[in-house]
């Protein structure tokens, strides 16, 4: 019963208009211990999607660089924004100084068995963890996550707890998804500081989800008074 719409109006732009995937897709009232993840992308594909962020829809970033493939579901938690209080939690644990966020929904990598042959989805997943990275200056969080009922990853409940395989396959993607085609990299270093558990992984989802209540208060009047 959980996906009932009692507001008409609600029902009714639901009906006609199709769902702003950051802003449009409610997060779950299981939050941040349950999630929805809008995916971007999925392992199989050889160029890097992002969402466009004013329209909604799918765009075509970058052609992947050699066999650096996302290792699984990639994409991001809706309404959630990296903003102060997500760069504040990552200055306080890293000891960084003149950290910001940096200003994109909030990344989450969701693992599965099963082969998902295409993005532009929604899925429900559980945090265990993620990875704490710096992209030069900006806050860059990714989120680790499995897929709610999976058979064989939804026993971890801790990224701790993952294959060395995995968890590696990860930690280099990330390290090396933004190489451009050319051999030129971006400017910015990327870095993972840190890894964090599932207790962490909770609270820095709820500073994303603060963050976006924050900076896009004005949407959220607006939709109030609709």
């Amino acid at each position: 019963m959980g996906n009932k719409i009692n507001d008409p109006i609600a029902r009714l732009m639901g009906l006609r208009y199709k769902s702003h995937p950051w802003h449009g897709i409610e997060v779950g009232e299981n939050a941040p211990k349950e999630v929805t993840a809008f995916i971007e992308m999925v392992p199989t594909d050889t160029v890097k999607y992002e969402l466009d962020k004013v329209s909604g829809y799918i765009k075509i970033d970058r052609p992947q660089k050699y066999s650096n493939l996302v290792p699984a579901l990639y994409g991001f938690v809706p309404q959630s924004f990296c903003g102060e209080c997500v760069a504040n939690y990552c200055m306080e644990h890293s000891g960084r100084t003149n950290i910001v966020g940096d200003g994109d929904p909030l990344d989450i990598c969701v693992l599965t068995e099963r082969d998902i042959s295409h993005g532009d989805i929604i899925v429900t997943a559980r945090p265990i963890g993620g990875f704490r990275i710096l992209d030069g200056n900006e806050a860059d969080d990714k989120i680790i996550a499995v897929l709610s009922h999976d058979v064989t990853y939804s026993e971890y409940n801790d990224i701790s707890e993952l294959p060395k395989g995995v968890f590696d396959r990860l930690k280099h993607y990330f390290l090396t998804y933004k190489d451009m085609p050319t051999g030129e990299n971006d400017k910015k270093k990327i870095e993972i500081i840190d890894t964090y558990g599932r207790e962490e992984a909770y609270e820095i989802i709820n500073r994303s989800l603060d963050d976006y209540k924050c900076h896009f208060d004005l949407l959220n009047d607006i939709l109030r008074n609709v």
